[in-house]
């Protein structure tokens, strides 16, 4: 049985779990705990088989109906002497089978969409194995792994501390704790509480700050998360509310259906008269299937299918949305704020130029490899410059490159050729120049490493505290952060080989060439040191090789500064064409980025983000502002340079007072709250920490800026496509339901009445209607759910967020095509029947047919004129083959109902020749010349309205 391992000492850990405390487990080790123990996830209830999920389709009102009907015409037909077949009871019985089958496969297509989500969006951990430092899969995580920890990481299971730097973890969902807790190693005396053991970290929990060096000791149902959470239960996803309104749409549709069907049945029975039991069980077949036809039951699943395919293909081009609700939200997001650095940028930094007190000096070369040299620049005036100055000048040089690498928790490493970086860029850059320039080496040998206090976005710097092995292990803090803030904590600057007090003159020069190298869109990091007394450090500490942070923090003063590097992280080639493509579209940018103002604004006057007269506003005056201020600001300026995590918080809010929808990118730990709190949270897949990763509603992997707006595209583009099937499925249902209700009401006019000397004559079958349902509700609808994109979506304002999915403009559509839909199928039965409007020599049941095939006809024809409202159903006709697969199927499974002895039984139906096949197919048209007619007065109107 495992010992609590906090209460063990370090040596009784590493021995509990077998382990190597330094080079962690062997890759092969790893995979064998791996396989005995299982992955590190926590138990969740048994998935539903099967066979529960197919008997759930059957669980509907509307199918109990049919399932009634079917009872009720099996009972009328052995009352009557079961003769034959009960060719009606078999008909609904297998339409409401097939129509299990497919809503089955609907469902599971949504649950494999979610389900893939949720992989792409696991969380990694870094780790420690066979000496090398990697990143694995939360989930890979086993006993004895050694675990590497630093701000914004999610801790991935339970471990003890090992080594630390000013780690503070939030524990809120493991503790209640509201604040973060310290952690450090050490041995407890046993018995303390969880939220008391400040020398382990518990799965689930957050790193806020710092750096620690952690063993496994428990992974899955093994940590203390496990231990609460002994089952969890299966996630139930909560409809978007896309769905919501969908599922009201249906069910107010089903009320006035439900009345429908029983005025047309009441209307049969005093019109018509019933003589018989068959006549009763006709007129109720009519009713229950002319409301099952009527009501769009496949909606909700139709909706999950699309909205799922569309999540998989926006994770096709690197934005992985965590949810469904996400994607409705994108295609109504009319701001974007965005960072610069890696999401407008590229996120390869290059150091190019060093500025120290003896001159400026230019680094060659780009990118990671360290192909380059750095070289000093003539004197103003273009002369030579002596050996002293130019001695002095490198001297500084390598000061600033040696100490920026120092003070630096990334790694540059070559692997086949290929110069690779494990960590930040902007340190990347550092250690880059300083192998141009030949120091790695030395550097990597003169000094060891004993403290460090982490870089965070309030503090705007990092220092680390070294032994220095050619000066007698003398102690030294090394700073690196922005020149501003380093500057504030200097009294020296560093000359050559001597030092010398920091004059305002020289303050003020600095600061200049800050704004110089700022003004050539450059991200600047200044570089400054301390030779620590021996009195300031206590022993015990260095011989440990752990200075604590909260020891080495008071340290920051009285500073050496160095010099100003200026680095280069150049605009992607995409962001401008997709800044350019954005604010066509109607959304505000905004960039938010903690870098100085002039090099922000340098970047955002490249991309088109604002014009040669914008300006950028810095944190600092975003705190002299009062509320109204503040929110007259945030209304009119696009770029905030110097602004911390609480301002990005509060500039969301302000925009959403406003009514704006936001879509809002952060990487660090503490961009996490305005992620939370945006309307759309874009976390970054390269540079994000985990715990920004949870919080952010989707995920870039890339980091780039296109694909946010490539996403909002795609956003349009499927809730362009839910409106198309909702126009195709509710007008081709208010056709099917007008078609039964006026051949009724109208069967004298056209020639039903006198067609048939049977005393109930119906326009369409029972069954003839509920195959046109199975037909309309699959196939062309899904096909309409992944068409390309009809209308430029991106040449039009984003949505209103109450604006309905189904506004009056699309209801008059709806109806008025499922009129024309109704008077055509009507037409065509008077066409074909002796007597009514128009004379004609065919039977009821070859009339009927030509009826019944008009109306399926036109809902083909009614699927290209649902593609737009505006545009032409002949734009792009070939560009959705699905759609062109779907019509297929549907003309040859009407060719079959009609000519197939067993289904002509089935259905009720009568072989047409090739006349009545032309001028079905005539008739039909009138639906798609009708809706072109809409279209093109449309397209005039806002014309004139300047909308088009």
């Amino acid at each position: 049985m495992q010992v609590n391992p906090s209460v063990l000492t370090t040596a009784e850990v590493v021995a509990q779990v077998d382990t190597d405390p330094g080079r962690g487990l062997s890759t092969a080790e790893a995979a064998r705990r791996l396989e005995s123990d299982g992955p590190n996830e926590l138990q969740s209830a048994p998935p539903v088989p099967a066979w529960r999920k197919l008997l759930a389709q059957f669980q509907d009102p509307l199918i109990y109906l049919l399932l009634a009907a079917v009872v009720i015409a099996t009972l009328a037909w052995l009352v009557e002497g079961a003769e034959g077949l009960p060719t009606d009871s078999i008909v609904i019985t297998l339409i409401v089978i097939a129509n299990a089958i497919l809503g089955y496969n609907q469902e599971s297509r949504a649950e494999q969409a979610v389900a893939t989500l949720q992989r792409m969006t696991e969380s990694n951990a870094t780790v420690v194995r066979d000496g090398q430092t990697d990143v694995v899969p939360a989930s890979a995580l086993v006993r004895g792994d050694l675990l590497l920890l630093s701000e914004g990481d999610s801790v991935g299971a339970d471990g003890r501390v090992l080594e630390s730097n000013a780690l503070r973890v939030a524990e809120a969902s493991l503790t209640g704790e509201s604040t973060a807790v310290t952690k450090a190693p050490g041995v407890l005396a046993g018995g303390e509480p969880l939220g008391d053991r400040t020398n382990m970290v518990f799965r689930g929990t957050a790193v806020t700050q710092g750096t620690a060096r952690v063993l496994v000791t428990g992974t899955g149902m093994d940590t203390e998360m496990g231990a609460i959470a002994t089952m969890l239960e299966q996630t139930q996803r909560e409809p978007t509310p896309l769905e919501r309104e969908i599922s009201l749409i249906g069910k107010m549709l089903g009320g006035i259906v439900v009345v429908i069907a029983v005025v047309v049945m009441a209307t049969v029975w005093l019109i018509s008269g019933v003589d018989s039991l068959d006549d009763a069980v006709t007129v109720l077949l009519l009713g229950v299937s002319l409301a099952v036809a009527a009501v769009p039951e496949g909606l909700p699943a139709i909706l999950s299918v699309v909205l799922s395919i569309g999540v998989q293909r926006m994770a096709a081009r690197n934005a992985i949305v965590k949810n469904l609700n996400s994607v409705e939200t994108l295609g109504s997001a009319s701001v974007i704020c965005s960072d610069k650095t890696g999401t407008l940028t590229s996120n390869e930094m290059t150091l190019q130029v060093v500025v120290t007190h003896s001159g400026t000096s230019d680094v060659t070369g780009v990118g990671y490899r360290p192909d380059g040299e750095v070289i000093a620049q003539r004197a103003p005036g273009g002369g030579e410059r002596s050996e002293t100055d130019l001695d002095a000048q490198r001297a500084e040089d390598v000061v600033v490159l040696a100490g920026g690498s120092l003070a630096s928790n990334s790694e540059l490493r070559e692997s086949a050729g290929e110069w690779q970086v494990i960590g930040d860029p902007t340190e990347a850059a550092f250690l880059v120049a300083e192998r141009k320039m030949g120091l790695t080496q030395r550097r990597t040998a003169r000094f060891t490493r004993v403290g460090e206090v982490p870089f965070t976005s309030e503090r705007k710097r990092m220092s680390t505290v070294h032994l220095d092995h050619e000066h007698g292990d003398e102690a030294v803090l090394i700073s690196k952060g922005a020149p501003d803030v380093l500057l504030g904590r200097c009294t020296q600057v560093r000359t050559g080989l001597r030092t010398e007090p920091l004059v305002q003159q020289t303050r003020d020069r600095i600061l200049g060439d800050v704004e110089d190298l700022s003004g050539r869109a450059m991200r600047t990091m200044g570089v400054a040191y301390r030779p620590l007394a021996a009195t300031e450090v206590p022993r015990e500490a260095i011989t440990s090789g752990r200075v604590p942070a909260e020891l080495a923090e008071p340290l920051e003063h009285d500073l050496i500064y160095v010099g100003t590097v200026g680095m280069i992280d150049p605009p992607r080639e995409t962001a401008a064409r997709a800044v350019h493509q954005a604010r066509g579209a109607g959304i505000r940018i905004i960039m938010i980025t903690g870098d100085h103002p002039s090099t922000a604004l340098r970047i955002a006057q490249d991309l088109g983000i604002v014009g040669d007269d914008g300006t950028a506003v810095t944190g600092t005056e975003l705190d002299a502002l009062d509320e109204v201020g503040f929110a007259e600001a945030v209304a009119r300026v696009n770029v905030f340079a110097r602004v911390a995590p609480e301002h990005k918080l509060r500039i969301v809010d302000a925009l959403q007072a406003e009514g704006a929808v936001v879509a809002m990118t952060g990487d660090g730990v503490n961009d996490a709250p305005a992620l939370k709190s945006a309307d759309i949270g874009v976390a970054m897949g390269i540079a994000g920490t985990e715990v920004t990763k949870e919080a952010g509603s989707m995920i870039l992997a890339d980091d780039n800026f296109a694909t946010i707006v490539a996403a909002v595209r795609q956003g349009r583009v499927i809730f362009d496509n839910i409106k198309k099937f909702l126009r195709y499925l509710l007008s081709s249902n208010v056709g099917e339901v007008l078609t039964v209700f006026l051949g009724v009401v109208l069967a004298g006019v056209i020639g039903l009445t006198e067609a048939s000397q049977e005393s109930i004559v119906l326009p369409l079958l029972a069954t003839q209607i509920l195959w046109i349902n199975l037909v309309t509700d699959s196939a062309p609808a899904l096909a309409l759910g992944v068409d390309p994109e009809t209308d430029d979506v991106m040449a039009r304002r984003p949505r209103a967020p109450g604006e309905r999915v189904i506004d009056a403009r699309m209801w008059g559509g709806i109806l008025a095509v499922g009129v024309v839909m109704a008077a055509a199928t009507l037409l065509t039965i008077d066409l074909f029947l002796p007597g009514g409007l128009i004379e004609g020599t065919d039977p009821l049941e070859v009339a009927r047919t030509a009826g019944f095939t008009t109306l399926v006809l036109a809902q083909l024809y009614n699927v290209f004129n649902s593609r737009s409202q505006t545009t032409s159903a002949f734009h792009r006709v070939f560009g959705n083959r699905w759609l062109l697969a779907a019509v297929a199927l549907g003309v040859v499974s009407q060719v079959a109902i009609v000519h197939l002895p067993v289904l002509q039984v089935a259905f009720g139906t009568a072989p047409l020749d090739l006349r009545h096949w032309l001028v079905c197919a005539a008739m039909a048209s009138s639906v798609l010349w009708f809706d072109e007619l809409l279209k093109l007065v449309a397209r005039q109107r806002d014309g004139r309205r300047g909308l088009a």
